[in-house]
């Protein structure tokens, strides 16, 4: 399609940066809020870590079928139903008396939220030329970060002068101008896939949220030492057992929900593979106010570490977004896992000085800008076809959250066996081990 005039873009680029802010920043909120909720519903930490638990499961189940549905019908109608539905899902939310009504809303956010930014970014891929979109999507990568940065601050805020409710109900105006400008600006582009209308993969829609809410609740039950050792070898069967299954109805289905033509490209399985390395990346950066403590920082401070590095990482997630073009993704993910390595490497580093630390989160957060960032998503609209755009990105997420839960847990695991060094030093490890793979992508960026 022809590439919009300068008003228009960056029109289009507001309503996209917006509504993915809007779905970050109710992620990173809940921290804060924890104890509100405790006090409003009478509940113990079990039942309110049920909060987080089905926005995450929710959206990883959802975002393959919400970016599907983007490639078949069109990606304005599908991304501004997926921010009128978050918007739905916050007003629940604000209006619940009991836990399980917050729950209801949290799952029709995490529905919704699991679409927004794989189609933001399949839009991207429609409308802007190569050269532009690393750019972008490096912009994405880097409102993702602020919202993650700016989230628990601006919840502490609001708590201090209203009640929690007032934090999801902010979502309601956001949500309204983004669907007002965004049924204005984006534009009206015909499905990519319209002779799959009448055709959906509803069997491999079923067996792939089987496969990611069994994997998703088995990693997390890896740490719990009386149902663990019961429960996780039954799902992970359950997911040894499915996988094959679903590639075999991949491959029989004349309009299959994953494409196999997307996991053949070597490109995209180097791709795949780093996004993994990335979640786990990101994940790392939990421990960093635990290691903070052990030098003798207090812990209402501890958190005040990460400031810097988010904030870094959304610096160079722009930057790298801008110099994808110039020197491509190989030389691109080699400096960003390169300088991951060395930063992992100081975290673990036993007996390390106190600047040493702090030196190090200031590596690992320029870092992290870098394969968190647009660079990998750029690279996936580098190899597909525009009908595929959509579906493509929803296996980075898919990648990236897989990452996420699997370095929680091993981290987590070395920690309580051994110390919180060896946690580090294994993420170093594998972070080496991503720098590798990374030879394997191609030097130039297509332009």
């Amino acid at each position: 399609m022809a590439v919009p005039e300068t008003d228009t873009r960056r029109a289009i680029m507001t309503v996209l940066f917006v509504g993915v802010f809007m779905s970050a920043l109710d992620s990173a909120i809940i921290g804060p809020i924890v104890p509100a909720l405790r006090a409003a519903f009478a509940i113990d930490n079990t039942q309110v870590v049920l909060v987080s638990i089905v926005f995450t499961l929710c959206s990883l189940s959802s975002t393959t079928l919400m970016a599907s549905l983007s490639d078949r019908y069109g990606r304005r109608q599908v991304y501004l139903l997926n921010v009128f539905g978050f918007a739905i899902g916050s007003l629940v939310i604000t209006l619940s008396h009991d836990l399980l009504t917050v729950l209801i809303g949290r799952a029709l956010q995490g529905i919704c939220a699991g679409g927004i930014t794989p189609t933001a970014s399949a839009v991207i891929g429609d409308v802007l030329p190569p050269v532009e979109r690393a750019k972008a999507l490096g912009l994405i990568g880097a409102t993702s970060g602020m919202a993650f940065l700016i989230g628990p601050v601006l919840a502490s805020l609001i708590l201090a002068f209203a009640d929690w409710q007032w934090i999801f109900l902010l979502n309601l105006p956001v949500a309204a101008a983004v669907i007002v400008l965004g049924w204005r600006a984006l534009p009206r582009t015909n499905p990519h896939q319209p002779e799959l209308h009448d055709t959906f993969d509803w069997p491999g829609l079923l067996l792939l949220i089987t496969i990611l809410v069994s994997l998703t609740l088995g990693i997390n039950q890896l740490l719990d030492r009386f149902l663990g050792m019961t429960i996780w070898p039954w799902l992970f069967g359950l997911v040894a057992l499915l996988t094959p299954v679903l590639a075999w109805r991949e491959q029989q289905t004349p309009a299959p929900l994953l494409p196999p033509r997307l996991f053949t490209n070597r490109q995209l399985q180097f791709v795949y593979l780093l996004a993994t390395g990335s979640g786990i990346a990101m994940a790392s950066i939990i421990f960093i106010t635990s290691v903070a403590v052990n030098f003798g920082v207090p812990i209402s401070q501890a958190g005040f570490f990460l400031l810097p590095l988010v904030f870094l990482a959304s610096v160079t997630s722009i930057i790298g977004g801008r110099m994808l073009p110039k020197i491509g993704g190989r030389a691109a993910m080699l400096i960003g896992y390169g300088q991951l390595t060395v930063g992992n490497l100081m975290l673990g580093w036993p007996s390390a000085p106190f600047w040493l630390f702090v030196i190090a989160t200031i590596v690992v957060g320029s870092g992290l800008g870098i394969v968190v960032g647009g660079t990998l998503r750029a690279l996936v609209l580098e190899e597909v076809a525009p009908g595929d755009r959509g579906v493509a990105q929803s296996v980075i997420n898919i990648s990236i959250s897989i990452g996420t839960l699997i370095s929680v847990a091993v981290m987590a695991s070395i920690a309580d066996t051994i110390n919180l060094s060896a946690a580090y030093l294994a993420c170093a490890a594998v972070m080496a081990l991503m720098t590798v793979i990374s030879l394997g992508l191609r030097r130039q960026y297509r332009t």
